[in-house]
């Protein structure tokens, strides 16, 4: 069964079930698949049915004391950082495993992440195949790894002078659950490619795409011992060892914001380098002369995955003569798209990742409505779910309006499918509003041509646009955030150059 493809009858159940009779529960250090020290696993859920998918190994302390060390003592050897063709050989290899296992992948991130089947098209799991680890891989044989900068002002012809780009060392990567096998793969085809060696720690509420990823490395190709390890805890204390640990040359974390600010300062006093891709609260605008009708639909980002993505535009900006067209329509889009189980092809809106955060999001709408917000639709948990899905974790499509940019529902995270509809009148006064927030991740713009909107798109304080439906995706593309959203890029050239130093030489 392709990732595109299934039964009629086919639910969540049972996508559950083979996920869980495949699911690697080993922490991978040191080239070995292995138990935790201590003997712990933590339970992983089916957000969609609230089911005990099975169990995972509790990395440790002790555990990922081995794992720095094994990374450390890799990187230390040599033979990974200076050797390009093994590193591109190996990559290549994994990418290969991988697709040979891209139905397995599919139904486990269904089934742990709660992801809808649709989304196994983009970016859950088919657009990251594509390119992730292929583009770094490429790269390595097209990187100016040196640049001769010749005898320099101050000296003689004889004089000449290297600028070197090398691997940091040992890196960190720390995933978040909303798109785990993407964010683990763009952080391993970048760091890997680059030389250095990784500790990859996965979130606890999707542990088994990347212990997977542990397997296939130690089953299906040449990486070295301690190249990669993957150490899964539920255990913030254990994490946290990654971001203190001397060892460790650089964190690389995606997340939210208030993480981002912690790893920040745990990492200040040894100065550790840090890539942080951190949250967002992306506005989408349409500007005066564009087609509302047609734009609109775009709104709908907010439903796809539960709105549980970084990039996705949370709030709507329109024209205030377009105000009432504007609630119309999103309404009625918003009506139609109701939750669904995962499994099913015609799902967009799945479950949310955890009780938790269902009661986190459930809460900001609530306040929403005390703060004197209109919740045009959606608003709640659904009450007609079928019964192999009444364990799951559910939200309404919402749309809230009647509040301005200041509150609380347009300036923080919701991390659910919430949109807050605001007017503006005029365009200085939209552009305003897209930049008056903390963060500065993403948005989008339309207008009617190009030129307007790309004007609009380059004074908007934030990481990515796009432009009339443009897409910006792509391994080759640099992607991170202003303000509060992060400090880097993810992905292409500077991407790349995020896990390299830079040594100047002179010699004669």
């Amino acid at each position: 069964m392709t990732t595109q493809q299934a039964t009629a009858e086919e639910t969540s159940v049972d996508v559950n079930r083979r996920a869980s009779e495949r699911g690697e529960s080993r922490l991978f250090i040191g080239g070995e698949l292995v138990p935790a020290r201590s003997g712990e696993e933590f339970e992983n859920h089916a957000p969609a049915t609230g089911a005990r998918l099975g169990v995972t190994a509790a990395a440790g302390t002790q555990d990922m004391d081995a794992a720095i060390s094994a990374a450390r003592s890799a990187f230390d050897a040599e033979v990974w950082s200076r050797d390009r063709a093994l590193r591109k050989r190996c990559l290549l290899q994994l990418q290969e495993a991988l697709e040979a296992e891209r139905a397995e992948i599919a139904d486990e991130l269904m089934s742990e992440v709660g992801a809808p089947r649709m989304t196994m098209d983009i970016a859950q799991l088919n657009w990251p195949l594509l390119d992730a680890l292929t583009y770094p891989a490429d790269l390595i044989d097209t990187f100016a790894w040196e640049r001769d900068l010749g005898p320099g002002a101050v000296s003689d012809a004889r004089n000449k002078r290297l600028a070197v780009k090398e691997p940091v060392g040992v890196v960190a990567a720390i995933a978040p659950w909303n798109f785990p096998l993407e964010i683990n793969l763009n952080k391993l085809g970048q760091a890997l490619a680059t030389g250095n060696t990784v500790v990859l720690k996965p979130d606890p509420n999707t542990p088994w795409n990347a212990t997977r990823l542990g397997r296939l490395i130690a089953e299906k190709t040449d990486f070295p011992a301690g190249v990669v390890n993957v150490v899964p805890t539920p255990d913030n204390a254990v994490a946290q060892q990654l971001v203190t640990d001397p060892r460790v040359d650089l964190v690389s974390f995606t997340g939210s914001t208030a993480v981002g600010q912690l790893i920040a300062r745990l990492s200040a006093d040894r100065v550790t380098n840090t890539f942080l891709e951190l949250g967002g609260k992306s506005a989408m605008v349409i500007l005066p002369d564009a087609d509302i009708d047609s734009a609109i639909i775009n709104s709908m980002q907010v439903c796809v995955h539960a709105g549980q993505g970084c990039a996705i535009n949370t709030r709507l900006l329109v024209h205030r003569s377009q105000y009432e067209r504007a609630t119309e329509l999103v309404a009625g889009l918003y009506q139609s798209i109701q939750p669904g189980d995962p499994a099913s092809p015609g799902t967009l809106l799945g479950p949310v990742i955890n009780p938790k955060q269902h009661e986190r999001i459930l809460g900001y709408i609530e306040r929403a409505r005390q703060a004197g917000g209109e919740i045009v639709t959606g608003g709640g948990a659904p009450t007609d779910l079928p019964a192999h899905l009444q364990g799951g974790t559910y939200v309404e499509s919402t749309l809230i309006r009647g509040l301005d940019n200041s509150a609380e529902a347009a300036q923080d995270e919701i991390f659910g499918p919430v949109m807050v509809l605001l007017a503006y009148d005029d365009v200085d006064e939209a552009l305003a509003i897209a930049n008056d927030s903390r963060y500065g991740l993403s948005g989008s713009v339309f207008a009617g041509s190009a030129e307007t909107g790309l004007d609009f798109a380059r004074r908007m304080r934030t990481g990515s646009v796009m432009v009339n439906g443009g897409m910006f995706y792509g391994a080759d593309a640099p992607y991170g955030g202003y303000k509060q959203s992060g400090v880097g890029r993810q992905n292409g050239v500077e991407g790349f150059e995020q896990y390299l130093e830079t040594k100047i030489i002179g010699y004669h």
